[in-house]
């Protein structure tokens, strides 16, 4: 399931406001250079999509207490970039991705690897293939992670 677009109506402080692209009136901008997009209900700026965590749709992972959030997919390489949410205290078992390369950014929360504490400003990359875990979610951890081709798990 992909996430929803939407387009930035208005930022108020600590609040980020939000209408769908099927909102009338409301389309993607043109162009591409910020510096010449007009803040107006065709073109919202800098950033014409935008989306909050609270709004995101959460699908289960490939092990139980893992969550994702899927922000794009490739249709050419089968790639996806997913935030993905790990709850606290879940140990995801040692595993590979034989048909992707794996980057990650930490957000928030720790993650512990071979007596290795991970967190946020952590960036991990991994090959396709390479065998790699256990992860250890000492708290709930929210990662952006790049998958370059089908997101596939293997033991």
């Amino acid at each position: 399931s992909s996430v929803g677009m939407a387009h930035l109506e208005s930022i108020e402080p600590r609040r980020i406001i939000v209408r769908p692209t099927t909102q009338p009136g409301w389309e993607v901008c043109s162009t591409r250079a910020w510096h010449s997009c007009q803040r107006t209900p065709k073109c919202p700026g800098m950033f014409p999509n935008a989306q909050t965590l609270e709004a995101m749709t959460w699908i289960p992972g490939p092990y139980p207490g893992v969550e994702l959030a899927v922000l794009e997919r490739n249709p050419e390489t089968g790639g996806v970039t997913v935030l993905r949410k790990f709850h606290s205290g879940i140990t995801v078992p040692a595993h590979s991705h034989p048909a992707a390369d794996e980057w990650v950014c930490v957000i928030s929360g720790e993650w512990v690897e071979d007596g290795q504490t991970y967190g946020p400003g952590s960036i991990l990359q991994c090959p396709r293939g390479v065998r790699h875990g256990p992860h250890h979610a000492r708290t709930e951890v929210l990662s952006l992670t790049r998958f370059n081709g089908p997101l596939t798990v293997a033991p």
